[in-house]
Protein backbone atom coordinates (compact mmCIF):
# COMPACT_ATOMS: atom_id res chain seq x y z
CA UNK A 1 0.00 0.00 0.00
CA UNK A 2 1.42 3.38 -0.96
CA UNK A 3 0.64 6.24 1.07
CA UNK A 4 -0.54 9.62 -1.16
CA UNK A 5 0.09 12.26 1.40
CA UNK A 6 1.02 10.70 5.58
CA UNK A 7 2.02 7.63 7.10
CA UNK A 8 -0.10 6.00 9.28
CA UNK A 9 1.66 6.75 12.46
CA UNK A 10 1.17 10.49 11.11
CA UNK A 11 -2.42 10.19 10.38
CA UNK A 12 -3.33 9.65 13.66
CA UNK A 13 -3.04 13.57 14.73
CA UNK A 14 -3.95 14.97 11.47
CA UNK A 15 -7.12 16.06 9.43
CA UNK A 16 -6.91 13.39 6.98
CA UNK A 17 -5.23 11.29 4.22
CA UNK A 18 -5.95 9.14 0.66
CA UNK A 19 -3.75 6.60 0.16
CA UNK A 20 -3.68 4.58 -3.38
CA UNK A 21 -3.42 0.17 -3.57
CA UNK A 22 -4.33 -2.48 -5.85
CA UNK A 23 -4.97 -2.09 -9.38
CA UNK A 24 -5.41 1.05 -11.13
CA UNK A 25 -8.68 2.88 -11.45
CA UNK A 26 -11.05 1.74 -13.92
CA UNK A 27 -11.49 3.69 -17.31
CA UNK A 28 -14.02 6.30 -17.28
CA UNK A 29 -17.12 5.46 -18.32
CA UNK A 30 -20.02 8.35 -19.89
CA UNK A 31 -20.94 8.85 -16.56
CA UNK A 32 -19.78 8.54 -13.12
CA UNK A 33 -22.18 6.73 -10.20
CA UNK A 34 -21.82 8.78 -6.81
CA UNK A 35 -23.21 7.03 -3.57
CA UNK A 36 -23.45 7.36 -0.18
CA UNK A 37 -24.76 4.12 2.13
CA UNK A 38 -24.89 4.64 5.97
CA UNK A 39 -23.45 1.18 6.30
CA UNK A 40 -23.70 0.74 9.88
CA UNK A 41 -20.39 -0.90 10.03
CA UNK A 42 -20.18 0.45 13.92
CA UNK A 43 -19.26 -1.63 17.15
CA UNK A 44 -19.94 -0.80 20.56
CA UNK A 45 -16.09 -1.54 22.01
CA UNK A 46 -13.23 0.52 20.06
CA UNK A 47 -11.64 -2.06 17.31
CA UNK A 48 -14.04 -4.60 17.51
CA UNK A 49 -14.73 -3.87 13.80
CA UNK A 50 -11.42 -3.99 12.46
CA UNK A 51 -11.37 -7.44 14.46
CA UNK A 52 -14.18 -8.41 12.72
CA UNK A 53 -13.23 -7.69 9.49
CA UNK A 54 -10.19 -9.75 10.36
CA UNK A 55 -11.75 -12.76 8.02
CA UNK A 56 -14.19 -12.57 5.56
CA UNK A 57 -17.27 -14.38 8.04
CA UNK A 58 -19.14 -11.36 9.38
CA UNK A 59 -22.33 -11.72 7.78
CA UNK A 60 -23.67 -8.48 8.21
CA UNK A 61 -20.52 -7.36 6.54
CA UNK A 62 -20.51 -9.49 3.68
CA UNK A 63 -23.92 -7.73 2.99
CA UNK A 64 -22.76 -4.83 3.06
CA UNK A 65 -20.17 -5.61 0.84
CA UNK A 66 -22.82 -7.23 -1.52
CA UNK A 67 -24.89 -4.22 -1.78
CA UNK A 68 -21.98 -2.48 -2.98
CA UNK A 69 -20.87 -4.71 -5.26
CA UNK A 70 -24.00 -4.81 -6.74
CA UNK A 71 -24.63 -0.67 -7.57
CA UNK A 72 -21.31 -0.91 -8.55
CA UNK A 73 -20.83 3.05 -7.16
CA UNK A 74 -17.54 5.02 -8.59
CA UNK A 75 -17.45 7.39 -5.54
CA UNK A 76 -18.98 6.01 -2.16
CA UNK A 77 -19.49 7.29 1.17
CA UNK A 78 -19.39 5.15 3.88
CA UNK A 79 -21.00 6.33 6.85
CA UNK A 80 -21.16 5.13 10.32
CA UNK A 81 -17.57 2.89 9.79
CA UNK A 82 -15.77 3.47 12.91
CA UNK A 83 -12.28 5.13 12.51
CA UNK A 84 -9.08 3.65 13.15
CA UNK A 85 -5.79 5.78 12.62
CA UNK A 86 -3.96 3.24 10.69
CA UNK A 87 -7.01 2.55 8.83
CA UNK A 88 -7.03 -1.32 9.21
CA UNK A 89 -10.64 -1.28 9.56
CA UNK A 90 -11.32 0.12 6.20
CA UNK A 91 -8.26 -2.16 4.53
CA UNK A 92 -9.81 -5.19 5.98
CA UNK A 93 -13.40 -4.76 4.96
CA UNK A 94 -11.83 -3.50 1.30
CA UNK A 95 -9.54 -6.67 1.03
CA UNK A 96 -11.48 -9.29 2.63
CA UNK A 97 -15.31 -8.51 1.69
CA UNK A 98 -15.29 -5.33 -0.84
CA UNK A 99 -12.90 -7.18 -2.96
CA UNK A 100 -13.96 -10.65 -2.79
CA UNK A 101 -17.13 -11.19 -5.19
CA UNK A 102 -20.36 -12.95 -3.17
CA UNK A 103 -23.30 -14.60 -4.58
CA UNK A 104 -22.41 -13.98 -7.98
CA UNK A 105 -21.44 -9.94 -7.83
CA UNK A 106 -18.19 -8.64 -8.71
CA UNK A 107 -15.38 -7.47 -6.41
CA UNK A 108 -15.58 -4.40 -5.78
CA UNK A 109 -12.03 -2.45 -5.89
CA UNK A 110 -11.30 1.12 -5.01
CA UNK A 111 -7.83 2.30 -5.31
CA UNK A 112 -8.06 5.70 -4.04
CA UNK A 113 -9.22 6.17 -0.25
CA UNK A 114 -10.03 9.21 2.05
CA UNK A 115 -9.77 8.58 5.43
CA UNK A 116 -9.73 11.63 8.60
CA UNK A 117 -10.92 11.76 12.19
CA UNK A 118 -14.11 12.03 13.69
CA UNK A 119 -15.96 13.92 16.42
CA UNK A 120 -17.88 11.52 17.95
CA UNK A 121 -16.38 9.85 21.10
CA UNK A 122 -14.31 12.66 21.39
CA UNK A 123 -14.46 13.64 24.81
CA UNK A 124 -15.44 17.17 25.23
CA UNK A 125 -14.48 18.37 28.47
CA UNK A 126 -18.05 19.64 29.62
CA UNK A 127 -21.30 18.57 30.38
CA UNK A 128 -22.81 18.75 27.13
CA UNK A 129 -26.02 16.47 28.02
CA UNK A 130 -26.73 18.76 31.35
CA UNK A 131 -26.93 15.39 33.68
CA UNK A 132 -24.94 17.11 36.47
CA UNK A 133 -21.42 15.02 35.57
CA UNK A 134 -18.32 15.20 33.19
CA UNK A 135 -18.11 11.48 32.18
CA UNK A 136 -14.45 11.08 30.83
CA UNK A 137 -14.57 7.57 31.00
CA UNK A 138 -15.24 5.92 27.43
CA UNK A 139 -17.69 3.28 27.15
CA UNK A 140 -20.77 4.42 28.41
CA UNK A 141 -23.40 6.42 26.94
CA UNK A 142 -22.89 9.22 30.19
CA UNK A 143 -19.38 9.52 28.39
CA UNK A 144 -21.28 9.98 24.42
CA UNK A 145 -24.11 12.61 25.69
CA UNK A 146 -20.61 15.02 26.92
CA UNK A 147 -18.68 13.72 23.76
CA UNK A 148 -18.39 16.38 20.69
CA UNK A 149 -20.53 13.96 18.85
CA UNK A 150 -21.95 11.04 20.40
CA UNK A 151 -20.17 7.71 20.73
CA UNK A 152 -18.71 5.65 22.88
CA UNK A 153 -15.37 5.80 21.76
CA UNK A 154 -13.35 7.95 19.39
CA UNK A 155 -14.38 7.33 16.43
CA UNK A 156 -17.09 5.67 16.81
CA UNK A 157 -19.72 6.12 13.70
CA UNK A 158 -17.16 7.76 11.65
CA UNK A 159 -17.00 7.93 7.54
CA UNK A 160 -14.86 7.32 4.75
CA UNK A 161 -14.81 7.85 1.07
CA UNK A 162 -13.76 5.49 -1.41
CA UNK A 163 -13.29 6.35 -5.45
CA UNK A 164 -12.05 4.50 -8.41
CA UNK A 165 -10.75 7.98 -9.51
CA UNK A 166 -7.67 9.47 -8.00
CA UNK A 167 -8.17 11.80 -4.78
CA UNK A 168 -6.23 14.74 -4.67
CA UNK A 169 -5.67 14.45 -0.61
CA UNK A 170 -3.36 17.71 -0.49
CA UNK A 171 -5.89 19.69 -1.80
CA UNK A 172 -8.85 18.64 0.70
CA UNK A 173 -10.06 20.46 3.25
CA UNK A 174 -11.36 19.11 7.04
CA UNK A 175 -13.90 20.84 9.44
CA UNK A 176 -13.79 18.78 12.10
CA UNK A 177 -12.64 21.54 14.61
CA UNK A 178 -15.38 24.53 13.26
CA UNK A 179 -16.60 26.18 16.48
CA UNK A 180 -20.35 26.00 16.48
CA UNK A 181 -20.41 29.75 17.90
CA UNK A 182 -18.68 30.76 14.92
CA UNK A 183 -21.49 30.29 12.41
CA UNK A 184 -23.34 33.70 12.09
CA UNK A 185 -26.81 33.75 13.28
CA UNK A 186 -26.21 29.91 14.78
CA UNK A 187 -29.13 28.11 15.48
CA UNK A 188 -28.14 27.68 19.44
CA UNK A 189 -30.43 25.67 21.41
CA UNK A 190 -32.15 27.61 24.42
CA UNK A 191 -32.98 27.22 27.81
CA UNK A 192 -36.94 26.96 28.11
CA UNK A 193 -36.92 27.45 31.66
CA UNK A 194 -34.68 30.61 31.45
CA UNK A 195 -35.73 33.75 29.57
CA UNK A 196 -32.34 34.41 28.07
CA UNK A 197 -32.34 33.34 24.31
CA UNK A 198 -29.66 30.73 23.30
CA UNK A 199 -28.32 29.45 26.69
CA UNK A 200 -28.32 25.88 26.78
CA UNK A 201 -24.80 25.80 26.95
CA UNK A 202 -22.76 27.62 29.03
CA UNK A 203 -20.21 30.33 27.41
CA UNK A 204 -17.38 27.97 28.35
CA UNK A 205 -18.93 24.84 26.67
CA UNK A 206 -19.67 27.15 23.42
CA UNK A 207 -16.48 28.06 23.21
CA UNK A 208 -14.71 24.90 22.82
CA UNK A 209 -18.33 23.58 21.32
CA UNK A 210 -17.58 22.05 17.53
CA UNK A 211 -20.84 22.09 15.16
CA UNK A 212 -19.67 19.09 13.49
CA UNK A 213 -20.99 15.84 15.16
CA UNK A 214 -18.82 13.42 12.57
CA UNK A 215 -16.94 16.36 10.27
CA UNK A 216 -17.50 18.07 7.09
CA UNK A 217 -14.88 16.80 4.89
CA UNK A 218 -14.35 18.92 1.05
CA UNK A 219 -12.43 16.18 -0.74
CA UNK A 220 -11.75 17.05 -4.77
CA UNK A 221 -11.45 14.15 -7.01
CA UNK A 222 -10.13 14.18 -10.59
CA UNK A 223 -12.25 12.50 -12.94
CA UNK A 224 -10.79 12.44 -16.30
CA UNK A 225 -8.92 15.59 -15.60
CA UNK A 226 -11.53 17.28 -14.32
CA UNK A 227 -12.40 18.10 -10.21
CA UNK A 228 -15.73 17.07 -8.81
CA UNK A 229 -15.62 18.25 -5.09
CA UNK A 230 -17.07 15.54 -3.05
CA UNK A 231 -18.44 17.28 0.04
CA UNK A 232 -19.44 15.02 2.82
CA UNK A 233 -20.87 15.03 6.31
CA UNK A 234 -22.76 13.09 8.62
CA UNK A 235 -25.24 15.30 10.85
CA UNK A 236 -26.43 14.62 14.14
CA UNK A 237 -29.77 12.88 14.50
CA UNK A 238 -32.44 15.53 15.27
CA UNK A 239 -33.80 13.29 18.02
CA UNK A 240 -32.02 12.11 21.59
CA UNK A 241 -32.81 15.44 23.21
CA UNK A 242 -35.46 17.49 25.08
CA UNK A 243 -37.62 20.63 24.75
CA UNK A 244 -34.67 22.60 24.26
CA UNK A 245 -34.00 20.55 20.47
CA UNK A 246 -30.28 20.50 21.14
CA UNK A 247 -29.44 17.84 18.08
CA UNK A 248 -32.63 19.15 15.82
CA UNK A 249 -30.61 22.65 16.00
CA UNK A 250 -27.51 21.24 15.66
CA UNK A 251 -29.06 18.65 12.53
CA UNK A 252 -30.53 22.08 11.51
CA UNK A 253 -26.84 24.27 10.98
CA UNK A 254 -24.56 21.20 10.41
CA UNK A 255 -26.62 21.45 6.75
CA UNK A 256 -26.55 25.26 6.48
CA UNK A 257 -22.88 24.58 6.65
CA UNK A 258 -22.70 22.57 3.27
CA UNK A 259 -25.43 25.51 1.94
CA UNK A 260 -23.18 28.59 3.16
CA UNK A 261 -19.93 26.65 2.18
CA UNK A 262 -20.83 26.88 -1.72
CA UNK A 263 -22.83 30.17 -1.16
CA UNK A 264 -21.13 33.97 -1.15
CA UNK A 265 -21.60 34.21 2.24
CA UNK A 266 -19.12 31.72 2.92
CA UNK A 267 -16.31 34.02 4.20
CA UNK A 268 -16.64 33.29 8.22
CA UNK A 269 -16.18 29.35 7.66
CA UNK A 270 -12.28 28.40 8.27
CA UNK A 271 -11.06 24.50 8.28
CA UNK A 272 -8.85 22.66 10.04
CA UNK A 273 -5.72 24.67 8.68
CA UNK A 274 -7.17 27.74 9.72
CA UNK A 275 -8.04 28.50 6.35
CA UNK A 276 -11.23 30.96 5.74
CA UNK A 277 -13.61 30.80 3.03
CA UNK A 278 -15.94 28.33 1.08
CA UNK A 279 -15.97 26.38 -2.25
CA UNK A 280 -14.29 28.57 -5.26
CA UNK A 281 -17.79 30.02 -7.22
CA UNK A 282 -18.46 27.82 -10.07
CA UNK A 283 -16.52 25.24 -8.86
CA UNK A 284 -18.46 21.76 -9.64
CA UNK A 285 -19.65 19.89 -6.64
CA UNK A 286 -21.29 16.92 -4.94
CA UNK A 287 -23.01 16.79 -1.41
CA UNK A 288 -23.62 13.55 -0.30
CA UNK A 289 -24.11 11.77 3.26
CA UNK A 290 -26.62 10.14 5.55
CA UNK A 291 -27.99 14.03 6.31
CA UNK A 292 -30.54 12.76 8.94
CA UNK A 293 -33.53 15.00 8.03
CA UNK A 294 -36.46 14.02 5.73
CA UNK A 295 -38.09 16.89 3.72
CA UNK A 296 -41.52 16.37 5.37
CA UNK A 297 -41.71 13.98 8.28
CA UNK A 298 -39.63 12.72 10.76
CA UNK A 299 -37.97 14.92 14.05
CA UNK A 300 -36.06 17.82 11.87
CA UNK A 301 -36.55 21.45 12.04
CA UNK A 302 -38.67 22.71 10.05
CA UNK A 303 -37.09 23.43 6.17
CA UNK A 304 -33.24 22.09 7.68
CA UNK A 305 -32.96 19.74 4.66
CA UNK A 306 -34.53 22.35 2.49
CA UNK A 307 -31.23 24.60 2.59
CA UNK A 308 -29.72 22.18 0.07
CA UNK A 309 -32.83 21.07 -1.92
CA UNK A 310 -34.31 24.71 -2.79
CA UNK A 311 -30.37 25.91 -2.75
CA UNK A 312 -29.69 28.35 -6.04
CA UNK A 313 -26.48 26.50 -6.38
CA UNK A 314 -27.70 23.02 -6.62
CA UNK A 315 -29.54 21.60 -9.71
CA UNK A 316 -33.28 20.36 -9.16
CA UNK A 317 -33.38 16.90 -9.56
CA UNK A 318 -35.83 14.60 -9.07
CA UNK A 319 -35.17 11.92 -5.58
CA UNK A 320 -34.09 8.74 -6.58
CA UNK A 321 -36.76 6.05 -5.17
CA UNK A 322 -36.88 2.28 -4.89
CA UNK A 323 -39.95 0.07 -5.30
CA UNK A 324 -38.86 -1.42 -2.38
CA UNK A 325 -39.63 1.73 -0.03
CA UNK A 326 -42.99 1.68 -0.54
CA UNK A 327 -43.72 -1.81 -0.12
CA UNK A 328 -41.82 -1.62 3.07
CA UNK A 329 -43.92 1.60 4.03
CA UNK A 330 -47.10 -0.40 3.14
CA UNK A 331 -46.76 -3.58 4.59
CA UNK A 332 -45.21 -2.15 7.74
CA UNK A 333 -47.98 0.84 8.63
CA UNK A 334 -47.97 2.13 11.86
CA UNK A 335 -46.84 5.86 11.35
CA UNK A 336 -46.08 5.16 7.97
CA UNK A 337 -49.79 6.03 7.12
CA UNK A 338 -49.86 9.20 8.36
CA UNK A 339 -46.18 10.40 6.41
CA UNK A 340 -46.60 13.06 3.78
CA UNK A 341 -43.31 12.09 2.07
CA UNK A 342 -43.52 9.56 -0.98
CA UNK A 343 -42.37 6.25 0.76
CA UNK A 344 -40.78 5.53 -2.68
CA UNK A 345 -38.19 8.26 -1.88
CA UNK A 346 -37.54 6.61 1.85
CA UNK A 347 -33.67 5.50 2.36
CA UNK A 348 -33.98 4.86 5.99
CA UNK A 349 -36.38 1.92 7.89
CA UNK A 350 -36.63 2.74 11.49
CA UNK A 351 -39.63 1.91 14.02
CA UNK A 352 -43.01 2.29 12.78
CA UNK A 353 -44.45 2.36 15.85
CA UNK A 354 -47.47 5.12 16.17
CA UNK A 355 -46.56 6.30 19.48
CA UNK A 356 -42.53 6.73 19.29
CA UNK A 357 -41.04 5.67 16.13
CA UNK A 358 -40.46 7.82 13.02
CA UNK A 359 -41.24 5.54 10.34
CA UNK A 360 -38.93 4.92 7.37
CA UNK A 361 -37.60 8.09 6.05
CA UNK A 362 -35.90 9.96 3.48
CA UNK A 363 -32.66 10.65 4.94
CA UNK A 364 -29.39 9.89 2.23
CA UNK A 365 -28.57 11.89 -0.02
CA UNK A 366 -26.68 12.66 -3.39
CA UNK A 367 -27.12 16.55 -4.28
CA UNK A 368 -24.97 18.23 -7.04
CA UNK A 369 -24.18 21.52 -8.29
CA UNK A 370 -26.15 23.12 -11.47
CA UNK A 371 -22.47 23.86 -12.59
CA UNK A 372 -20.58 21.00 -14.10
CA UNK A 373 -22.90 17.82 -14.61
CA UNK A 374 -25.99 16.19 -16.59
CA UNK A 375 -28.05 14.21 -14.48
CA UNK A 376 -28.78 10.83 -15.85
CA UNK A 377 -30.53 9.83 -13.46
CA UNK A 378 -30.38 7.42 -10.13
CA UNK A 379 -31.70 5.07 -7.38
CA UNK A 380 -32.31 3.90 -3.92
CA UNK A 381 -31.33 0.13 -3.07
CA UNK A 382 -34.16 -1.60 -1.81
CA UNK A 383 -35.27 -4.83 -3.35
CA UNK A 384 -39.51 -5.52 -2.41
CA UNK A 385 -40.22 -8.70 -0.92
CA UNK A 386 -40.35 -11.43 -3.36
CA UNK A 387 -37.52 -9.71 -5.66
CA UNK A 388 -34.23 -10.78 -6.18
CA UNK A 389 -31.86 -9.71 -3.64
CA UNK A 390 -34.11 -8.44 -0.39
CA UNK A 391 -32.48 -10.86 1.53
CA UNK A 392 -29.68 -8.22 1.38
CA UNK A 393 -32.01 -5.77 3.68
CA UNK A 394 -34.98 -8.10 4.95
CA UNK A 395 -38.15 -7.01 6.54
CA UNK A 396 -36.45 -4.14 9.14
CA UNK A 397 -35.86 -5.81 12.33
CA UNK A 398 -33.67 -7.91 12.90
CA UNK A 399 -31.29 -5.77 11.04
CA UNK A 400 -29.33 -7.70 7.92
CA UNK A 401 -27.17 -5.19 6.69
CA UNK A 402 -27.89 -1.39 7.48
CA UNK A 403 -31.10 0.33 8.64
CA UNK A 404 -30.31 2.93 5.72
CA UNK A 405 -30.13 2.09 1.82
CA UNK A 406 -27.45 2.94 -0.42
CA UNK A 407 -28.60 5.96 -2.39
CA UNK A 408 -26.86 6.37 -5.91
CA UNK A 409 -26.80 9.30 -8.43
CA UNK A 410 -25.34 8.71 -12.31
CA UNK A 411 -23.84 12.23 -13.42
CA UNK A 412 -22.24 13.66 -16.51
CA UNK A 413 -19.43 15.61 -16.34
CA UNK A 414 -19.90 18.88 -18.17
CA UNK A 415 -17.25 20.82 -19.31
CA UNK A 416 -19.09 23.70 -21.28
Amino acid sequence: MRRLCLSAAMLAGLAGCAWEAGPAARPAASTVRFATFNAYLNRPIQGQLASDLATSGDVQARKVAEIIQRVAPDILLLNEFDYDPAGEGLKRFRQNYLEVGWNGAPPAVYPYVFLAPSNTGVASGHDLDRDGAVATEPGSRDYGGDAFGYGAFPGQYAMAILSKYPIDGARARTFQTFLWKDMPGALLPDDPATPEPGDWYDEESLNDFRLSSKSHWDVPVIVNGETVHVLASHPTPPTFDGGEDRNGKRNHDEIRFWADYVSEGSGYIYDDEGVFGGLEPGARFVVMGDLNADPHDGGAVAGAIAQLLDHPSLAPAQAPTSIGGAAQAARQGGINRIHRGDPAADTADFGDDSETGPGNLRLDYVLFSKTGFRDAGGGVFWPAPGAAHYDLVGPGYPVESSDHRLVWRDLAIVTE
